[in-house]
């Protein structure tokens, strides 16, 4: 068994994630805390009591995501002896999880990427005024498809596709006319559905480059190191491992495509057959069996996923 680790973005959150794995494992408290510590901030009180209002607030979201990927990494470790040099071929996260792949993989320090995603989630919600920008799903169609949908409802404006999250599951991304104007095309051309999504900002689209010039501005102040397996980059759904590649696919992630499906595809090529999905929810192990037909995908969230993740990886030595 070859496997890659893969780490969710935004939308996967909960109340409570992450507290059971807290009360249970020392090494998970461990990492709430330094992640609280970072950021100043009692985030992980919000995680698990409250309200989700703030809980959903991009700036808490997209750090609290990466503590409890972080937190499920540190217990399998500990508890079921993984190492991820020895173990695992590839890592890799949708969108923000891109930064817990990273994380994992030692290349950034628990801390760095806390604070790396309260900068992002903060530059990504400022880069647009409210009510200017919105996203929506296009299901039904493929991605070129899709793409082309944007491209001809952009007119004057921006619309492109954000992120390739599987087949027929296509999410696109811009001003609100030109979103507005790709649904109907998209409902036009046969989608099954095309709706808005309930998002605060235009994620994923050129509307983002002030965010993307201060993500570049931020990553050039904190250490990346070659991280322990090959990172595979959103934007390029390839894998990489330079330092410097790294910060470039991070910068270039806030307005360009996420390509999970073609991401997916290309670890299977590589020969992996099994993918893990450490943190909330379980959305990218749906996709992975949806993308890669025979591939085993099983979800580690709370402690009572521990044991299988130990019978599995003995399984695959």
């Amino acid at each position: 068994m070859t496997i890659a680790l893969t780490f969710p973005g935004q939308g996967s959150q909960a109340l409570g994630m992450g507290k059971a794995l807290a009360e249970n494992f020392s090494v998970a408290k461990r990492v709430f805390d330094e992640v609280d510590d970072a950021l100043g901030q009692h985030l992980s009180r919000v995680m698990w009591e409250g309200p989700l209002e703030d809980l959903s607030l991009t700036v808490n979201t997209q750090p609290a995501l990466m503590a409890v990927s972080l937190a499920v990494v540190r217990v399998l470790e500990s508890e079921a002896d993984l190492d991820i040099a020895r173990d695992v071929a590839f890592v890799a996260g949708h969108s923000l999880g891109e930064y817990s792949a990273l994380a994992s993989a030692r290349s950034l320090g628990v801390a760095d990427t806390a604070r790396l995603l309260r900068i992002r989630g903060e530059a990504m919600q400022q880069a647009v005024p409210v009510g200017e920008g919105a996203m929506a799903a296009l299901l039904g169609l493929d991605f070129d498809d899709a793409a082309a949908i944007a491209a001809e409802a952009a007119q004057k404006d921006v619309c492109a596709a954000a992120n390739d999250n599987g087949p027929g599951q296509v999410v696109i991304s811009g001003h609100v006319a030109a979103v507005n104007r790709a649904i109907e095309l998209a409902q036009a051309r046969g989608a099954k559905r095309a709706i808005l999504l309930p998002v605060s900002a235009p994620f994923h689209c050129p509307l983002m480059q002030p965010a993307a010039d201060r993500m570049r501005e931020a990553l050039a102040n904190v250490e990346v190191r070659e991280p322990l397996v090959p990172v595979f980059a959103n934007v390029l759904a390839a894998p990489i491992s330079s330092p410097a590649d790294i910060r470039d696919s991070l910068v270039a992630q806030v307005t360009g495509t996420v390509r999970w499906r073609e991401s997916v595809v290309a670890m299977a090529a590589e020969g992996v057959d099994a993918f893990f999905e450490l943190g909330t929810g379980k959305v990218l192990t749906g996709l992975a069996k949806r993308i890669s037909s025979g591939a085993r995908a099983i979800s580690v969230g709370g402690p009572d996923d521990v044991e299988g993740f130990l019978a599995a990886l003995t399984a695959s030595r």
